[in-house]
């Protein structure tokens, strides 16, 4: 069978994660974490997507056996977005997601008082792709459900804290991200380095 790609984000395209029209059957040409109940989950623009998904750079390069850096992925993006569905058609045909729980999840989420966390976008995430272990009280913890979808997003950590190596320069730690995931019972916000490892738990709201 000819393989068919998500015609937003790119990705290929299994029953397990079509998403799902207005009545709720599968559509042939997004993914579940683009696309749901008819419309799109984020409502940003091509460049933004290039962006979002410049991240799974790593995971491109294992598919592929490339070597690509994240800003030679975006180039290989930008040319690419241009030919799927979503992005060479007409912006006023675009049907985006207005998700009141995402408007309101981006406001509690920004409420929380986190330094340096601010969030101006949440997209579908799905649990096994997110579900890092924390260690807590010396044993490694899951806080997600791997099959269920999340609400959530990565944002960088400011650089705050300096060392100096035994040459007496000053040297800045590695980048770190913040991981924002939500859902109806929980936000779960962690900190871990830009490749996912090292993760530690930051907070963890009950919201019922």
């Amino acid at each position: 069978m000819e393989q068919k790609f998500c015609q937003s984000c790119g990705m290929p395209l299994t029953e397990e994660i079509l998403g799902t029209n207005a009545d709720g059957t599968k559509s042939e040409d997004y993914c579940i974490y683009c696309y749901m109940n008819g419309a799109f989950t984020g409502d940003f623009t091509m460049e933004h997507m290039v962006e979002y998904c410049s991240m799974f750079v790593e995971e491109y390069n294992k598919n592929t056996g490339q070597q690509l850096t994240a800003c030679q992925y975006k180039d290989v993006l930008r040319q690419y977005y241009p030919t799927l569905k979503r992005w060479k058609g007409d912006d006023a045909n675009i049907p985006h997601a207005d998700h009141p729980m995402k408007k309101v999840f981006i406001e509690e989420v920004n409420a929380l008082g986190i330094s340096g966390l601010h969030v101006d976008n949440l997209y579908v995430l799905q649990g096994s792709f997110i579900n890092q272990p924390y260690l807590i009280n010396g044993n490694e913890v899951k806080l997600m459900d791997d099959n269920a979808m999340y609400w959530g997003n990565q944002v960088p950590v400011p650089h705050s804290k300096t060392s100096a190596n035994p040459l007496g320069e000053v040297e800045e730690e590695a980048e770190r991200c913040y991981g924002i995931a939500c859902c109806e019972d929980h936000i779960i916000v962690s900190e871990y380095d830009k490749d996912g490892a090292n993760a530690e738990l930051v907070m963890l709201k009950r919201r019922r």
